[in-house]
């Protein structure tokens, strides 16, 4: 069997009852009429999988909404919980101590980290548990979307989210890039490799990453070599800081006097770093790589996320900041001191571990590319789709780069991102869905708590968009394109 004809096979099957056709995802070989076992040539086509959970005992077989080239419905939860951590506990963690804590403050920064890992747990959740709305596995935000809005609001959140994750995916190579420079300067005060060119080596290495994985699911071994990196370098950052700390005079922990709307404006930024933190803007398509049954398990992964997989992200922030108080880098590496070949390693393993989740957040796009103009034929490694990779791949991150190196202001890009998707897709959309699917079940205290999350998060969604805004302007009246900051 041809995969054309696997695939239109597939999509004759979406037109049956689910009473009539259990769900799975089977792979079909390039030609399987020689009774040869073709491993190396399997092709993913996206077929109903049997769901074993509620919606079974009811007699509710779910079905996927569409085709896709990728894995769907097989990873563990303890898996999928490690992208979840990996994206947490990425070397973002270096800079929060400094965007963060400095501007708001021992109690508004604390205060701060806890009130959003629940109010983000629970509206992550809230999304986690309309996976399978209408009988169907959404296995992407904008298929969900699409599914109770309609059309329009398909688009939308479509753009939302691409918008989304190519701010995180441009400031993973930002990150990557300053992690270079750190290297390089620890070695030589010669200057010579500036910012710029460090992201466009940052860039270069993501993309021959990005070649190698064909998919989320096959990540699998990253994610352990993505946990210890991020291990060693939040490590170092602790111990250095804590070694720093001891020994320093007394720390200004003071929040940094600015004028008013200065000031107003850099504490929204913080807040929307806040959310930037633990969300990752792609939830049901991390959901869709999962093993039924799917809600349960998408619950088990986010609380290991939300509990030890970010304990290492607390430590590391409230660490950098006990330690430097006010005077905290944007970048923590570059405020610690201490051997310059543990320094080095550190800012290494924050350098290979950006590649690593930055693979994680640009797989939606690669996903969409893949199942659009992939050729649907031979397994990921036949010439044919390497090569698709190497060009639809390198040119996509090859923009990524572009905007990077143009714009290399990481805290300006973390609070923009947070701000226009990430208060949406996370809190804005989450909440509202939710009102629609469960409205007729819920109480009318339920409805309004709901509504209040709609329309507050809405309005701090607009207030930062504007503060974030705001700061790439003056950094860009600071600073020229491709500036070595």
């Amino acid at each position: 069997m041809d995969a054309a004809s696997a695939s239109a096979s597939a999509s004759s099957s979406f037109t049956c009852d689910a009473e009539d056709l259990p769900l799975r995802l089977q792979f079909f070989d390039d030609d399987d009429d020689d009774g040869q076992d073709h491993h190396s040539d399997r092709v993913p086509l996206l077929l109903p999988i049997k769901i074993m959970d509620a919606a079974d005992e009811k007699g509710e077989t779910p079905q996927i909404s569409e085709d896709t080239a990728h894995q769907i419905g097989v990873d563990p939860w303890y898996q999928v919980g490690f992208v979840l951590t990996t994206g947490v506990n990425s070397a973002y963690v270096l800079g929060y101590s400094g965007s963060i804590m400095v501007p708001l403050g021992w109690i508004g920064g604390t205060c701060g980290l806890l009130l959003a890992a629940a109010v983000s747990m629970y509206a992550n959740a809230l999304l986690a548990r309309l996976h399978e709305v209408g009988g169907k596995r959404h296995i992407r935000y904008r298929d969900l979307a699409g599914h109770i809005y309609g059309r329009k609001i398909y688009g939308l959140t479509w753009a939302l989210q691409y918008i989304n994750l190519f701010m995180i995916n441009t400031g993973f190579i930002i990150l990557a890039g300053q992690a270079l420079k750190a290297t390089y300067g620890l070695f030589s005060d010669a200057g010579v490799l500036k910012l710029p060119y460090c992201i466009a080596i940052s860039g270069f290495v993501c993309a021959l990453f990005a070649f190698g994985i064909p998919y989320l699911s096959a990540l699998r071994i990253w994610l352990g070599f993505s946990t210890l990196f991020s291990l060693i370098y939040i490590v170092i950052a602790f111990v250095l800081s804590l070694r720093d700390g001891i020994t320093s005079p007394a720390r200004d922990y003071s929040i940094p006097k600015s004028s008013g709307s200065t000031h107003v404006f850099t504490t929204i930024g913080a807040v929307a770093d806040l959310v930037f933190a633990y969300n990752t803007g792609m939830l049901p398509e991390i959901q869709a790589t999962i093993r039924p049954p799917v809600v349960k398990n998408m619950e088990k992964a986010l609380w290991f996320q939300f509990t030890v997989g970010s304990l290492p992200l607390y430590a590391v922030i409230f660490m950098g900041y006990w330690a430097y108080g006010s005077s905290t880098s944007s970048y923590l590496l570059n405020s610690v001191t201490g051997p310059v070949w543990v320094k080095a390693v550190a800012n290494l393993s924050a350098f290979f571990q950006t590649v690593i989740a930055l693979h994680i957040f640009a797989s939606p796009m690669y996903e969409y590319l893949d199942t659009k103009y992939g050729s649907g034929r031979g397994g990921p490694f036949e010439i044919q789709n390497l090569a698709f990779r190497v060009v639809v791949r390198g040119g996509y991150l090859t923009v990524n780069t572009l905007v990077a190196a143009v714009l290399p202001f990481l805290g300006d890009f973390m609070s923009l991102t947070g701000a226009l998707s990430t208060f949406p897709l996370t809190f804005v959309l989450a909440n509202h869905m939710y009102l629609m699917v469960k409205g007729p079940k819920l109480s009318a205290i339920q409805k309004l708590w709901h509504w209040l999350n709609v329309v507050g998060f809405t309005a701090l969604a607009v207030a930062a968009a504007v503060s974030a805004i705001r700061l790439i302007m003056r950094d860009s009246s600071t600073y020229h394109f491709f500036a070595d900051v």
